[in-house]
């Protein structure tokens, strides 16, 4: 196994306002991955990370309170091996990554437009971040 086996696969996942759906995966690809994996997150613009996705994901056990919300600006010059957008607008507007091995695009629905009672909207975080699990189980983490 050479030292580049070794190193952990930097993944980065895309969305618009990088407050719930990317924040999400990339809390989800660091808590699933053991180490395997360095996940990062961002946005065509940083807004804030939405407290309705840090109470789904503190149902699963992760704690994504620490992670802040950042344009994709900041990693155009980091070397990645994937790049997953996880809205439609996002994988529209996406750069091009010089290093990145993949590109992937996952339409996920956007809790955050999601109008009505406080357990309507959890219940739209809570549709997303399974259906974000279900994509890094089957296309990230069963590599």
């Amino acid at each position: 196994m050479t030292d580049a086996d070794q190193q952990p696969k930097r993944v980065l996942f895309l969305c618009t306002h990088n407050s719930a759906r990317s924040q999400m995966a990339e809390g989800l690809l660091r808590g699933l991955g053991a180490g395997r994996f360095e996940a990062f997150s961002a946005g065509t613009v940083a807004t804030r990370v939405r407290p309705e996705a840090i109470a789904v994901m503190q149902e699963l056990g992760i704690d994504i309170t620490g992670q802040s919300s950042k344009t994709l600006e900041r990693y155009l010059n980091v070397p990645l091996d994937e790049v997953v957008t996880v809205c439609d607008q996002a994988n529209d507007s996406c750069p091009v990554f010089p290093g990145s091995v993949v590109r992937r695009h996952w339409s996920i629905d956007d809790p955050s437009g999601v109008q009505g009672s406080d357990e309507e909207r959890l219940a739209a975080f809570r549709a997303a971040r399974d259906e974000l699990r279900q994509r890094i189980e089957r296309e990230l983490l069963a590599t």
